[in-house]
């Protein structure tokens, strides 16, 4: 091979790569994380073996696909910790997780789904949104605002209920998930508060996110 050719087959592997994690994005967010690998390489223009290629596991190209969006999620926490009213502050961080969801399937999955990959980038930003989210919750107590027996480790299993509710509504009611919302702020509020059931613990919520984990083998990917 000469020496100018390689450039030329550099720029061809960028660009599939380019391709891949575009359409692994937009399919992601139609259909979830558990979308088919080969409608992904059909949407690039690539074949399979090229996306198996550059991307060995589901993990890694989940990872490619949506940590851009996991920013956003990060995002969402620091402007919930800067709004000077604290339970402004919890009650829109809680609102745009859940239009989050809504408008992608594929977030609305990775926020109640451990994926492990070989740099782990998506496993830390969720630790540090985790860590902030713990923050944002205790402001909101200590106002008297949010309700005292709310756990940090509920807020995973609020997200688990609106990502089924997104599944179940996105074609006929998409909007519904707002109605619901509202439904449920007026419950986290102290005013509202009545008794309720004891928590899981943090380490039961994780154990069910475990259980969720994306396979990495691509022979468990592929369409049957």
């Amino acid at each position: 091979m000469t020496d100018a050719a390689r450039p030329s087959l550099r720029a061809d592997a960028a660009r599939n790569r380019d391709a891949i994690v575009a359409a692994a994005r937009t399919v992601f967010a139609e259909h979830g994380l558990g979308a088919s690998l080969d409608e992904i390489a059909r949407r690039a223009g690539v074949g399979n073996a090229t996306l198996y290629r550059r991307f060995p596991s589901r993990e890694e190209l989940v990872q490619a696909a949506l940590l851009p969006s996991m920013t956003d999620y990060l995002a969402a926490v620091d402007e919930g910790l800067a709004d000077p009213d604290p339970w402004a502050g919890f009650r829109d961080y809680l609102l745009r997780l859940f239009q989050l969801q809504a408008r992608d399937r594929g977030l609305a999955d990775l926020l109640v789904t451990t994926v492990r990959t070989p740099s782990g980038e998506l496993e830390e930003l969720r630790s540090r949104a985790f860590e902030l989210t713990k923050q944002l919750i205790r402001r909101a107590q200590d106002a008297d605002e949010l309700r005292p027996d709310f756990r940090h480790q509920d807020l995973p299993l609020l997200l688990m209920a609106n990502a089924g509710l997104v599944e179940r509504t996105q074609k006929g009611a998409p909007d519904s998930w707002r109605r619901v919302a509202a439904f449920l702020l007026d419950g986290l509020q102290t005013r509202a508060a009545t008794p309720a059931p004891p928590a899981p613990t943090e380490r039961s919520v994780l154990r069910v996110m475990a259980a969720n984990r994306l396979s990495s083998r691509h022979a468990e990917q592929r369409d049957s």
